[in-house]
């Protein structure tokens, strides 16, 4: 049974899968390198899903562009498709086995757990000290990182699998029960709430408009009213995250196309086809947009033409999302392995074989690459 059959089957929505799905989908200013804390609208910004606000997936920090090996793994009781943040020297992430973890990024070892009622896809955001992160249980946490205790928790009527993104002093989040949500940080009160079809899709956010996939369209929603300014359809279900860029929001959808659709207006700009579902969510660096296919294949497009630059073709459909740092893309596949390739000429660097898939996102930090395995490991590559 494949990501998204699996997912759909726990949460009772199977009938309502749209042609062309075949998966689950499972830093550009300032300090967004997963690590230091920035400033976005005068709030602290520290680590989250796709590196930023934006989640165009770039992280300014020195990568790996060649590989000298394992630096630690850590195992968890269960998969990890949640993919790591990392914010003064701890790394933050989810596992199946229903546990949030931070981990000591120079040692592996534990610093401290906490425990929710069910599993834990979700990635976390990390913005003045305190950790966003939901669960399939329903419940979006705040935690805070220093010692892992619950600030507050905010109750949705389904599972709880977008990832958030905080900008502002507010939290934004979708769930299963087809809602987008945004949270006062402090409170953990609800400002609005948006209707917009099955949310597993994470929200991306860009002068002052809030971007996510509902069930097979994306919305564009007011900040700060929640009200809609715009929609596109597509002609499959939306589990890629958006990226925002030059007035451009880029997603992949299960109908196999990574869109381009302008960020005022909702209008298409151009759409590029895949030969699979488009689960992953794309990254965008310096004019060309990332993205993986359960084709198998890692595309580098045109940002502005949607023309073909380069494939690098991996033995199993790719859910991971792709993560830019200093002239290399990573990325991992259902064979297991992650993948390090040449932004350039789309020539593989390296690779890294795990026990099992790798559908997590990598974080890369200070010349370290984190990533999660569903053989229930952590990884750090340096």
């Amino acid at each position: 049974m494949n990501a998204i059959a699996t997912i759909i089957s726990v949460i009772g929505i199977g009938l309502l899968l749209l042609s062309g799905c075949g998966g689950l989908d499972g830093q550009s200013r300032g300090s967004f390198n997963g690590q230091s804390s920035g400033s976005l609208d005068g709030q602290s910004i520290g680590a989250m899903f796709r590196a930023n606000p934006q989640h165009t997936g770039v992280y300014r920090t020195n990568g790996v562009a060649q590989l000298s090996g394992l630096k630690w793994k850590f195992k968890s009781g269960e998969e990890i498709r949640s993919s790591p943040a990392v914010v003064d020297g701890v790394i933050h992430f989810g596992s199946y086995d229903g546990y949030i973890y931070a981990v000591d990024v120079e040692t592996g070892q534990e610093k401290w757990r906490f425990e929710t009622e069910d599993s834990v896809y979700s990635s976390p955001a990390i913005a003045n000290r305190v950790a966003y992160i939901g669960s399939w249980d329903g419940y979006v946490y705040a935690l805070d990182i220093e010692k892992g205790h619950e600030k507050w928790k905010f109750k949705t009527e389904g599972k709880a699998i977008s990832s958030p993104t905080v900008v502002d002093g507010t939290v934004y989040f979708g769930s299963a029960d087809g809602n987008l949500y945004a949270v006062d940080v402090e409170t953990g009160r609800e400002k609005w709430r948006f209707k917009g079809g099955f949310v597993f899709s994470s929200p991306a956010v860009a002068e002052g408009v809030v971007y996510f996939g509902g069930s097979d369209h994306l919305y564009a929603v007011d900040t700060k009213t929640g009200q809609e300014k715009w929609r596109f359809k597509t002609d499959g279900f939306l589990f890629s995250s958006p990226a925002v860029a030059e007035g451009v929001v880029y997603f992949g959808s299960g109908d196999g196309f990574l869109y381009a659709v302008d960020a005022s207006t909702g209008q298409g700009r151009w759409k590029f086809e895949t030969e699979k579902a488009v689960e992953s969510s794309p990254a965008v660096a310096d004019g060309v947009v990332y993205i993986g296919s359960w084709d198998g294949n890692l595309y580098a497009v045109d940002a502005g033409s949607g023309q073909e630059k380069w494939r690098f073709e991996t033995e199993a459909p790719i859910e991971s999302s792709p993560a830019v740092a200093d002239g290399v893309v990573y990325i991992g596949s259902y064979d297991h392995n992650l993948y390090a390739v040449d932004i350039q000429t789309g020539q593989r660097k390296w690779s890294f074989l795990t026990e099992k898939w790798v559908l997590s996102s990598p974080a890369i930090v200070g010349g370290v690459v984190y990533f999660g395995s569903s053989d229930g490991h952590l990884y750090a590559l340096e």
